[in-house]
Formats: C-alpha cells, structure tokens, sequence
C-alpha cells in the first residue's frame, strides 16, 4: 500500500531540472540499465546499505550503435528491441534531452497550466492525498471523481481515484478509471504499473504482458521523462516484477534517489519492501524508520517496521501495528497481518473479527478470502472452504497468492500434506511464483520427499540468488550428503560420519525403543520411514529446520515423519540430555501421525513433556520455584490460550513455561479423565474434530477446563515445598552472617534467607556451621536440583569435610532429579569405581554418555566397569569410541580392543586390532603376544593319522609261475 506521490507540476521539473543535468542523465541511465545478470553472489541486501555513490552508468555517453546500445538491448534489459532511428542507430539513453519546437511547445503550454490552476490543485490534490492515506477510500473516490471533472489532466486524482477503487474492490470500475487514465495520459509508466493489478482483477491476464512491453518501451524511447523519484521507484519495481537483480535494483535505483531526494520517504519504502522480501529484516527496519521520520503520516512506514520486528520483537512489532491503525484505521495489509498473528496463536475468533473488518472495506479481497479458507479447513469444513478459495479466485482466476497463502499457512500448522497440494496449484498458475515453489521444496523436506524438495530449492537458487532460503538449503545440501546413514526398524538416522561411528547405535537403539513403547501406548501405526538427522553445528539444524539460522533455543524439532536435531557437538558450552530431547521428539512423531497433524501445539508439546517424565523421571520439566511463583501469580495460561504462549514469549523463561504448563494440562486429563480419554481425543483429532468439540466431548467444555485446570495447578503450587516461606527476606544485599542468624530467628522457614546464609558460610569456609541451613533446607524443599541448591551446596561442604559417604549420598540425591550434569555424573564415577560398585558406575557413566558422548572421559569410565562385569559388548563399545577421540594410548587401546574381540570369538577382527597395535608401536610385546595367540587359535585342530585298516593294508604280489 506505499503512496508514491507527485506534485501536478513535476513533468515541468522532470523537463527542465533533472534530465537536462548530466546527474540526471547519469541517474536515467543507471536506472534503466538493470537488469538480472546470468551469475551473481548471493550477498544480503545489507552489504549495499550504505552505499551512497552514484553508480558508474553501464552504457557509455553517446556510444556507437554495436557497443553500448546493443548490450542495453540484448543484455540487460531483455526487452522487446526498440525501433532504429533514421541514421541507423538505437535510442541512448544517455542522450541530451532533445531540443526543438515541440519541447518548447509543451514548455509553453505546462508553464500556463501551471500558471492557472498549480495553487487549486496543490490544495486539492493534498486533500485527496490525506483521505487515501487515511483510508476513507469512498470519500477519496467521490472526491477524486469531482476533481477529475474540474482538473481532467491531472495524473495523480486519476490515480488515487484507481487505486481507492481497487482498496474497495471495486475491480470493474477501477478498470474504467485506468483506461480513461490511459487514453489521457499515454506516456505514463505509473498508470500502466498500477493498471497491471486493475487488469489481473478483471481477469485480463493476456493484458498484464501488453502494458509490460509497453512500460519498457516508453522508458527505453525516452528514458528522461521518467527520471524523477517517483518514476524511478516504480521503474525499480518493474525490474524487479520482470526478475531483475534486486541488488543492482537498490544500488543502481533506489540509492541513487536516495542520494539526489534524501528526503523522499517512498524511497525508504520500496527499500524496506525488498528488504523484507529477502528477508533482511534489520536492513527493512532502517529504511522504515528513515520513511517515518521524513513522512509522519504516512501509516505505510509503521506497517513495515512491524513486519521487520515481528520475527525478533514482539513488543515493537505491536507498537508499529497500532502506530499504523492510528494513522489509517482500515490499512488492509495491517489488518491482514493482525489476522495472520491471530490464526498462528489459534485465535481464531479473534481472525474472524479482524477479517470481518477487512470484508467491510472489500468484501472482496483475496486474501481475507484465503484466510477464511485456511479457518474452514483447520475447523474440517471442506465445504466452506471451497467457497472462500472460489471467492479469492473469482475476480482473478489464476492469482497464484491464493494457494501460495492458503498452503503456507496450513504448513504453518504442520499440515505440510496439504499445504504442498495448495504450492502445487499455486504453480499451475503461474511456474514463476517463486514464494510458492520455495515453500513446496520446504514442504517436501519435511515430509521427507527429499529428492523433488532439494531439486526445487536449487531451482529457486538458480532464478533469485538472493532468496536467503534457498541459499542456505542449496548450501546446507552440500554438508548433509556427507553424512552417515544408520537404518533400522523402520528408521533412517543421519548423522556426521565421525559421530556415527562413536553413538549413532546408541542413537538407533534409543530411537527403536522410544518407537515400540510410544506406539503400543497410543496404539498408533508410523508410516516408513521416519528420518532423523542430528546436526553437528546448531547454524545447519537451523536452516534445515526453520530456513534461516536462529533458533537457538530450540534442540530439536518434529514435523511428522521428519525429526532435526542438534548433536551434542553444537551443545559444548551447555550440554543438554540428547536421549530426552530425541524421546520427546519421537514422542511428537505418535501424536502428529496418530492426529495427522491436526493436533494445537499446547497438546502436541504437553504430551511430549509429559512422557518424557514418564519415561525418566529425571526427563522433562518438573515444577521449581520460579515455575511455582508463576502458577501462584499471573503468568498462568487459559488452556484455551496456550498455544499462543508459545508464539511470542515474554523471554526465555516464559516459552520454558509454555512447556511445562502444557505438560501439566496433560496430566489433569490422565489423571482426571484417564489415559484412556487422551487417546479418545487424540483419534478425534485425527478424524478432523476441532480441539474445542472434542474436549467438550471428553473433558467437559473448554470453558470449564479452564477453570478446573488452573485450580489444578495452584493446587500443585501450593502443595510444592508446602512448610517453606518463600518471600524475599526484608535484608540488604550485603546481610552480614549475624544478621542473616537474627532473622531465620524470625522466619526460620525463609528459604531464600537459609539459601543466603549457607552460601556465606561456606564462603567463608565456616563448612561445618553451613550444614545447619542446608539440612534446614533439604526438610522443606528436598527436590531443589538447582546449581545453588542444597543438594550441590551439601555435597562441596561434605567433600570439602572429606566426609565422602555423606557427599556420595547428597549426589545421589541430586543424580535422581537431574539428567544433564556432567559434574554430577563425573564424580559419581569416581566415586563408586573407588569403592568398587561397578555397576554404579557403569550406570553413571552411561548417563553421562546421554549428555557428552563425544568426550573421552565416560568412555573410559565405561570401559574399565565394563570390563570388571565382563560385558564384553559395552567393553567393545567404549574402546573403540575412544579410537575415534585422539587417544593418547593408541596401541594400548588396540589391544585391549582385540582382547574383548577374542573373548567374543571374531577372530578376523581381533586379529586386525592387534595389527594395527603393532603398526602404531612394533615392538609392543604384549600384542606381539596376542597375535600368536590369535593365529594359534585360528588354525584349524589338527588330528593323527588313523592306523590303516586291513582293507586298507596293500596286498602282497601275486607268485609267479615259473
């Protein structure tokens, strides 16, 4: 919705000031001479931010008729050829403007237009100029009309008359507003620009290539009558609209404007647009906020600057949207965006209401059409939704968005089947839609049709170098064909070849039994296969998953046969349970395949959560302090609303809630209902109930679910660490140990009071006196596994005591409510192989496996209990990831590798380890050793000879006769 406006006097200016001045002749040239070039980087559009030079023409000034011209024709802009003049030579355009009676005619004549009617028409033109920006469409049209009738050459009433007519979807009348506008004013790019979107709602679409051919001849023919701002920035999105290269457009278009009307606010929109559409959103907030500054009341600028914010910054997005609504209370765009936000937090109500709005400026705009399609599909109303999308189709049959929006967003629900169905049609209409072949290559990886979906991206790579997504999937291929395959039961793990070879059959093993229990639990069938693929860098889980880096929150994602991961390679500075977060994910695979991914987040992520509490009970989140202060308070979310919770979070924090909160709801209903009840919601999910119909049909109404969920979770609050005093102690920062004493005297059950004076004490290693506020502690809250928490504080000040069985105890204690601390499992390693408890140990260090696989240490821990209960499998295991993590002690580890393989019986491989021992270190006796022993016990067990038998015996010759 940007306003490009021109002042009724700006042919004049565009005559006798720009084109006349070489800057000007410069300008014309560069801009016209843009055009998509066969190879090109796929730098961001930010690279060219700050670029302010004007660019070196690409057509020389008064070139001959074979260099310049022809590559402006044949090269660059691709165009129809333009005629040749009478001495044989094409059109520069770096040539003069031309001198003669007719310029002095026209001169003569705008000059006394001017004359006569500039004051009428400035005041008028301002006038109509404030009812569009502000959306009185109607009133702009009536207006424009009575104009039109007073002022019938007058370009922009002709315009703004058009392109109200088109807000209020009066498709048929602004088709007579463009051409009485065409026959008036036959030189004009700007009526032909916006008359393409006139023409396609009138379904004429053989039209749309005919004012194309027209546009490029006009600015060919006479590059100077198009040399002003806003002639420019309409011939730049005309290259872009024709593929041209986005980069030379900014550069060699919409920078230099910049540079001769730093002022010029539609400049700084049409930037901030094709930021956006290459997703360079802090570059598309730069030039929104530079187009609110030098125009106040433009509601375009705030619109942008929302769009820009909305991926990073949830409150700034807001502010910009009701910036916008202030300034123009029926900007359609706004509105259709506020409807977006509503659909992906399931408000749909909300949606309707919004689109409801649009319907009464245009009850015939495509997009709120498609958007009440996508409402009726997710409420399983094949119906209704085959009449939304016939209404978005009715006034431009093959509008490629239609689809393109109807399948993103139903991607966007994870319906990724029937988005790619909707991509598929969007490409019927038109094979260039790039938007809906790029979301077709992402819907198709995630459905794991690998093949097409990685063919696609490296199309749309081909045609736009510059689309970020398909840069980064193009680039991402490169690394993910070198990866690992692992199979098995209806599984394919990929992974990096290095971790392959030290975890992924413990990755396998884990994901095969996360399989066999989850579906016997919810009785659910998986189609073949499944993909999993871990990602040793956290930038390619990213792209792979959301098309972009980012994300670093997330460990993993589901999409219904395909599951992303990050391997604990991208994970060294805070190593997280890998096994949890791929049951949780398996877990999202039942329930999606079980619903057919018709299923809201808040129960998809809850049931997750929740069974990886049922699978480990040191998995998943467990309610804590902080999350009980939130339940208590109120940052407790409806169940109604909780899927939106999930969209926008305050921090961190609040989207960790968001999961534990969902796993809590799902526990209600085990508990109150039955498990039984789940699975009874989940097939009606499955069969296309929506989440309300379907609870209402098992739990009771949403409504009452609400109600009886939040008494359900204070209750949980309430009854955590019931005894404790959990209020900040009225106490300075720097509370000395005698004042800390005075007030526990008090308020002997403040927690954090008892927390702050046992921290001082060990600091200052006063160990004995601390253990008094740490058991003091432990009795009220027992299952803190804080980092400052009694259970570590204890076991430091019982080391620090030696008093090694009490330490041991403590964490113990800890090791049953934590599945991530390395620490933690390291010295409970130590620990029992002192004592000699070797199957503690084997179990500890295998817990530390689930967190840090790739470090040698519980490896080597693994092995040496392994190798005290004779498993000789676990033995095998760990020494050879230990050959994969540079050992210091490779024949060492070669050997003893041999060993376990003989006392299994492969022979062949034993053999091959003790061989390359003795490569590594050839005089090493003990393997020299072991390979006599493995040969002698490779040759076959020879017998003795059996004595021949009688039979056998040779016979005596015959006597000869004499």
């Amino acid at each position: 919705m940007s306003t490009f406006w021109k002042p009724s006097f700006c042919l004049a200016i565009r005559i006798t000031s720009v084109a006349d001045s070489p800057a000007g002749r410069s300008v014309a040239a560069s801009a016209i001479a843009v055009a998509r070039p066969g190879q090109y980087d796929a730098a961001p559009l930010s690279d060219l931010a700050c670029t302010h030079e004007e660019p070196r023409p690409m057509i020389r000034h008064r070139c001959s008729n074979d260099s310049a011209d022809s590559r402006f024709a044949s090269r660059w802009l691709r165009f129809q050829k333009p005629a040749r003049s009478a001495s044989g030579r094409l059109p520069s355009i770096d040539d003069p403007t031309p001198r003669g009676r007719f310029e002095l005619f026209s001169l003569s004549l705008l000059v006394g237009i001017i004359a006569g009617s500039t004051a009428a028409s400035a005041a008028d033109s301002s006038q109509l100029l404030n009812l569009f920006r502000t959306g009185q469409y109607s009133e702009c049209v009536e207006a424009s009309t009575k104009a039109i009738a007073e002022s019938e050459f007058n370009e922009n009433y002709r315009l703004l008359k058009l392109r109200s007519e088109m807000e209020l979807g009066r498709y048929a009348d602004a088709a007579e507003t463009f051409e009485a506008a065409l026959k008036n004013f036959s030189g004009s790019i700007e009526v032909r620009w916006w008359g393409r979107d006139v023409c396609r709602f009138n379904n004429q679409p053989e039209r749309i290539a005919q004012l194309d051919d027209e546009i490029a001849k006009l600015v060919r023919q006479t590059p100077w009558r198009y040399s002003d701002s806003a002639n420019r920035i309409i011939f730049g999105r005309f290259v872009l609209s024709q593929s041209g290269d986005p980069k030379q457009v900014l550069e060699g278009v919409y920078n230099v404007v910049k540079k001769f009307s730093p002022t010029y606010a539609p400049v700084y929109i049409a930037c901030g647009e094709l930021a956006l559409e290459k997703n360079d959103f802090a570059l598309a907030a730069q030039n929104f906020e530079q187009a609110a500054k030098h125009d106040p009341a433009d509601a375009d600028a705030p619109f942008g600057l929302a769009q820009a914010f909305a991926p990073s910054d949830a409150e700034k997005a807001n502010a910009a949207i009701k910036q916008t609504m202030e300034r123009n209370p029926n900007h359609i765009g706004c509105l259709l965006f506020v409807a977006d936000e509503h659909i992906d937090a399931e408000r749909y109500h909300d949606a309707e209401t919004v689109l409801a709005q649009v319907e009464t400026i245009n009850p015939l705009h495509p997009q709120a059409a498609a958007y009440r399609a996508v409402l009726a599909h997710l409420r399983n109303q094949p119906e209704s939704e085959k009449q939304y999308r016939g209404t978005a189709l009715k006034h431009w049959a093959t509008n490629p968005e239609v689809d393109h929006l109807i399948g993103k967003k139903l991607s966007q629900k994870y319906r990724f089947a029937e988005g790619a169905a909707h991509q598929r049609q969007a490409l019927q209409f038109d094979a260039r839609f790039l938007p809906a072949k790029m979301q077709l290559a992402s819907d198709l990886l995630r459905l794991g049709e690998e093949e097409e979906g990685w063919k696609l991206a490296n199309e749309v790579y081909e045609e736009d170098g510059y689309n970020v997504f398909a840069h980064n999937l193009v680039t991402l291929q490169e690394s993910v064909t070198k990866f690992r395959t692992l199979e098995g039961d209806g599984i394919v793990l990929r992974m990096d070849a290095r971790e392959a070879d030290i975890y992924g059959h413990r990755v396998l093993d884990l994901l095969q039994r996360a399989k066999r229990d989850l579906c016997a639990k919810y009785n659910a069938t998986l189609p073949a296969p499944i993909i999993v693929e871990m990602f040793p860098k956290q930038e390619d889980f990213a792209i792979r998953t959301f098309g972009l880096p980012g994300g670093a929150g997330f460990l993993g994602v589901c999409f219904g046969t395909v599951i992303t991961a990050n391997s604990p390679a991208s994970q060294a500075a805070h190593p997280t349970c890998w096994e949890a977060t791929l049951w949780h994910e398996f877990c999202h695979v039942v329930t999606l395949n079980k619903t057919h991914n018709k299923m809201p987040r808040w129960l998809s992520e809850g049931i997750s959560v929740f069974e990886e509490r049922q699978a480990d009970p040191t998995w998943g989140q467990t309610i804590n302090p902080l999350y009980r202060k939130m339940l208590l308070g109120d940052e407790l979310t409806p169940v109604s609303e909780l899927s939106g919770a999930f969209l926008h979070p305050k921090s961190g924090l609040h989207l960790q809630f968001a999961y534990f909160e969902s796993s809590l709801v799902v526990e209600y209903l085990v508990e109150k209902h039955g498990l039984e009840e789940l699975q009874k919601i989940l097939v009606d999910l499955g069969n296309g109930l929506t989440i309300n119909d379907t609870l209402a049909r098992h739990t009771g109404s949403l409504d009452e679910l609400d109600l009886a969920f939040a008494a359900f979770a204070r209750q949980r609050a309430v009854e955590m660490a019931r005894d404790a005093d959990w209020s900040e102690p009225e106490l300075p920062k720097r509370a000395s140990t005698e004042l800390l004493a005075m007030y526990l005297k008090e308020h002997p059950t403040n927690y954090a009071a008892l927390q702050r004076q046992a921290k001082q004490l060990i600091a200052d290693k006063k160990f004995s006196e601390a253990k008094q506020p740490l058991e003091s502690m432990r009795r009220l809250y027992p299952n803190d596994a804080s980092s400052d928490g009694h259970l570590v504080l204890l076991a430091r000040v019982h080391r620090e005591l030696k008093e090694t069985p009490q330490e041991r105890a403590a964490l113990e204690s800890l090791a049953k409510l934590t599945d991530d601390n390395v620490d933690l499992f390291a010295r409970l390693s130590e620990l029992t192989s002192q004592a000699g408890e070797w199957e503690a140990t084997r179990q500890f260090a295998q817990r530390w496996l689930a967190v840090s696989p790739l470090q040698p240490a519980p490896h080597r821990i693994a092995a040496q209990a392994a190798e005290k209960l004779h498993d000789d499998h676990l033995v095998i295991d760990s020494y050879r990831a230990l050959l994969l993590l540079n050992p210091i002690d490779v024949a060492d580890l070669h050997l003893k590798l041999a060993t376990a393989l003989q006392r299994t019986g492969d022979l062949l491989a034993a053999k091959r380890q003790v061989l390359l021992a003795l490569e590594e270190a050839p005089r090493f006796r003990a393997a020299h050793q072991k390979l006599l022993e493995i040969i002698k016990a490779s040759e076959p067990a020879t017998q003795p000879a059996d004595k021949p038998t009688e039979a056998a015996k040779p016979m005596k010759p015959a006597a000869v006769s004499k």
